[in-house]
């Protein structure tokens, strides 16, 4: 299995202690997750609330990809359908940590619901931070760089020291936003900027997901997780793909060779 879990990995040891409780709802809980103080699991994330060393004493939480994905440069167009939907879910549960609110009526009991109101969008780019360290960087109280995972937290960050802020400074934040826009501008060859105004691509998750090439063969990768979103429609179809089969096949995770592409998947000559 590709990016399967590694032995000695503490996100790995979290993700399985998330397992234990259905997908796509808050966890159950067990002893495991009152030790990680684990708040959300699906197919491709678990996410849980950092207490030990948070950054803010109004909510600080990690968002671990379920896989063992070793760093940001392995993600590609194919996964923007996944990082919108760890950013919405991100959102959702730093607004219940925000408001001291119960899992069952706070808006992270249905994380997987998009964010649809601008001024909502807008009001929460300006209260939370959503992102990533890269390396060389990382958080000296949580100094796992190679199982990729996210940072979410309520501003002010009050229990940041200086030696710690230097991961999260613009030298080796990477936000969530600013990365979602970086690659949908790459496959769709249009500038798209993020910012705190929101814009109505921003609302369409699988927004520059695919990519290929001028003489119309398809290059997208498969993706790495599991996303029950048509990229096309822009609506939830779990009975459908989440991209047509890519030409030429690409297959993610070490030790993959891509694949020629067939003769079917050119675009056949025209005769005029």
């Amino acid at each position: 299995m590709a990016f399967a879990p590694k032995p000695g990995c503490p996100m790995c040891s979290i993700v399985s202690a998330g397992n234990s409780s259905a997908p796509g709802t808050p966890n159950s809980p067990t002893n495991a997750a009152k030790q990680n103080e684990i708040l959300w699991r699906d197919d491709n994330f678990t996410v849980y609330r950092e207490t030990a060393c948070p950054v803010s004493s109004k909510g600080h939480i990690i968002v671990v990809f379920n896989l063992h994905v070793p760093s940001i440069y392995t993600l590609s167009s194919s996964d923007l359908p996944l990082l919108v939907t760890l950013r919405d879910v991100s959102h959702r549960l730093l607004s219940s940590l925000q408001t001291q609110a119960t899992p069952l009526s706070s808006p992270a009991a249905h994380p997987q619901r998009p964010l649809t109101s601008a001024s909502r969008l807008r009001s929460t780019r300006e209260t939370f931070r959503i992102g990533f360290i890269t390396p060389p960087f990382r958080d000296n109280k949580i100094p796992v760089t190679d199982h990729l995972h996210a940072h979410g937290y309520v501003l002010p960050a009050d229990l940041m020291g200086w030696w710690r802020a230097v991961g999260y400074s613009p030298m080796a934040w990477y936000d969530i936003d600013d990365l979602i826009a970086e690659i949908r501008e790459e496959t769709s060859n249009n500038r798209v900027r993020s910012g705190v105004n929101p814009r109505p691509i921003d609302f369409v998750p699988g927004a520059g997901a695919r990519r290929g090439t001028a003489d119309g063969i398809e290059t997208t990768d498969a993706p790495l997780g599991v996303i029950d979103t048509d990229v096309e429609q822009g609506e939830a179809n779990p009975t459908s793909p989440m991209l047509l089969p890519p030409t030429p096949t690409t297959v993610r995770g070490p030790g993959s060779t891509p694949t020629t592409p067939t003769a079917d998947s050119a675009i056949p000559h025209l005769r005029v």
